[in-house]
């Protein structure tokens, strides 16, 4: 008989009942460092007191209403992210895939109300990831997430990343934007230039396209920047963000300049729990830890002592490991056996982490994760690497 979950994971045979910063603690008593955070989701780790309290308060009062009233901590966080970053006006949804759903629908409408109706196509990148629903999966565009699943949604165009004479040829009179990661994370970290992106922004400056960014994964802090395009200078008309806003508590939001979030007018989009008093509250105090002085730059300085550590591990474990790729806290490295062996070994080890594509070993840990959790985390690395080496060994053997 079929299991009461549908059998939609490969799950590990592990359930958590709880956890303390970075680490995770099992039914059975066992403790796992955890460089997977929920998917890059848990940015300010496990019971975080401040989130904890946040929550707790929230959900003592009133958890939701609808969107058919205000919502103070909703209008709260809409001008915080307003402060800190690009956008004039803000969006808020339950997810990442909505978020981006979003942001396409954003696009489009403001270029019909523009007077383009025409102009409905977005450009996207060959090795994306934007989510689960149908228009994602046609956004994202890998097969192998499309199967059994029937036609792609029209209006949707894949180019190679980091090569602007693909975009170019690729624009047509009914494009309406261009939507990428800066930081490809499912397909294996992999970073658009800064001059791409540089590129990118004058090219839709030239024609009058709306440039938006997937930031459901890279953003609010991961890379040590509040959001990752910072690095490149380059600012979007439309954001995704997601993930790591909430903490782990569910939470998107789309964030736009007024030239296209103005367009979005009662009865055009909308929402049922988006924008919740629980959920803005999480939101809020994952935003009170992220913007306290200091808390960016611990980011950045942890960042780059696990890069040296990992760099080192590299080093010793040619055989094991070929590259590191990543941005602060978003890190991937690059496997010469399966990385499905890899992972399998660091989590024997007690190290959980993430597999991506091109045969990459993720680590996307909490941003508050101390220099002495890097160094176990890259113990358990190096436990998992020697023993695969000794099993390649033994079947060579």
């Amino acid at each position: 008989m079929i299991s009461a979950l549908m059998p939609t994971y490969n799950r590990a045979d592990l359930a958590f009942e709880r956890g303390e910063g970075a680490w995770l603690y099992t039914t059975d008593g066992r403790r796992f460092l955890d460089f997977a955070a929920g998917i890059a989701t848990c940015s300010v780790g496990h019971a975080n007191p401040q989130l904890v309290k946040a929550i707790t308060e929230q959900a003592a009062k009133v958890m939701h209403v609808s969107n058919l009233f205000r919502v103070p901590q909703a209008e709260r966080l809409a001008a915080r992210l307003v402060e800190n970053t690009f956008a004039d006006s803000v969006f808020f949804c339950n997810s990442g895939a909505e978020a981006n759903e979003g942001m396409v629908k954003a696009i489009r409408r403001a270029q019909a109300k523009s007077g383009y109706p025409e102009r409905t196509r977005i450009l996207c990148f060959e090795g994306a990831f934007h989510g689960r629903t149908l228009g994602m999966l046609s956004a994202t565009g890998n097969p192998t997430y499309l199967d059994g699943f029937g036609e792609r949604a029209p209006g949707f165009d894949h180019v190679p990343l980091n090569n602007m004479n693909a975009v170019r040829d690729a624009v047509t009179p009914e494009t309406a934007g261009v939507m990428l990661e800066p930081i490809q994370g499912e397909s294996g970290i992999k970073a658009a230039d800064k001059r791409f992106l540089q590129e990118l922004r004058a090219m839709c400056d030239e024609f009058g396209l709306f440039l938006g960014f997937d930031e459901v994964q890279t953003g609010v802090g991961r890379t040590g920047k509040l959001f990752a395009h910072e690095w490149s200078g380059v600012t979007p008309d439309v954001m995704s963000a997601a993930k790591g806003l909430g903490g782990g508590f569910p939470i998107g939001a789309i964030l736009a300049r007024e030239e296209v979030a103005k367009h979005l007018t009662p009865g055009s989009h909308g929402t049922t729990f988006g924008g919740n008093p629980l959920a803005c509250a999480a939101a809020n105090a994952v935003l009170d830890i992220l913007l306290a002085p200091g808390f960016l730059e611990q980011v950045r300085e942890r960042a780059a002592f696990l890069d040296r550590k990992l760099d080192a591990l590299i080093k010793d474990f040619p055989d094991i490991f070929s590259e590191r790729r990543g941005m602060g806290l978003m890190i991937g490295l690059r496997c010469i056996p399966k990385v499905s062996d890899v992972l399998a070994a660091a989590q024997a080890a007690g190290l959980l982490a993430v597999s991506a594509g091109d045969n990459v070993l993720r680590l996307v840990p909490p941003l508050i994760i101390s220099e002495q959790d890097c160094l176990e985390a890259v113990k358990c690395l190096r436990q998992a690497a020697e023993t695969v080496r000794a099993a390649i060994l033994e079947t060579t053997s």
